[in-house]
């Protein structure tokens, strides 16, 4: 049976990491489900998704663990009646709490989903409640990174061709 909250979701994350020893923090991970779930659950973002004309947003986020992250890399299509956009991010640094950090992210991705589909200017944040205390294991997939056999090239980033193939 499908409840009213998947029956009405528009926003559907995907989680990833990729890795060479060690792992997004659990509490980044959370923070970044918490923030998409927000953004569903907004009358705000769902009127301005709803202009788009497509029912679904598949957005896959990549956690780039230790590589340099130089900026973001994205791959957006329209498949059928929904979009599919993946995107790495950044992990948390310094004191940046997880949950502010992760809400910049979507937030960003969002504005260049926004200038992709020529959307009208995105809502306002919705208030984000605390987490729950008791989350569930998130969902994600995880790469490990092939050990660099040579000097790796500079590169500080998953390039589109990493990216599209992370969550096939």
């Amino acid at each position: 049976m499908v409840d009213a909250a998947d029956r009405y979701s528009w926003l559907h994350p995907h989680l990833g990491t990729t890795t060479r020893g060690g792992h997004a923090p659990r509490e980044y991970v959370v923070a970044l489900q918490h923030v998409a779930l927000a953004l569903d659950a907004d009358p705000r973002w769902r009127s301005w998704w709803h202009e788009s004309g497509l029912s679904a947003c598949e957005l896959g986020i990549v956690a780039e663990g230790r590589l340099d992250h130089l900026r973001p890399s994205a791959d957006i299509r329209r498949l059928e009646d929904r979009l599919q956009a993946n995107f790495t991010c950044a992990l948390p640094t310094g004191t940046a709490s997880a949950e502010r950090t992760a809400a910049d992210e979507v937030r960003a991705m969002f504005e260049v989903i926004r200038q992709a589909l020529t959307l009208p200017v995105l809502p306002p944040d919705p208030p984000l409640p605390s987490p729950p205390r008791d989350v569930p294991d998130v969902p994600v997939t995880a790469k490990r990174l092939p050990e660099p056999t040579h000097e790796p090239e500079v590169q500080g980033y998953l390039t589109l061709t990493q990216i599209q193939e992370f969550f096939a």
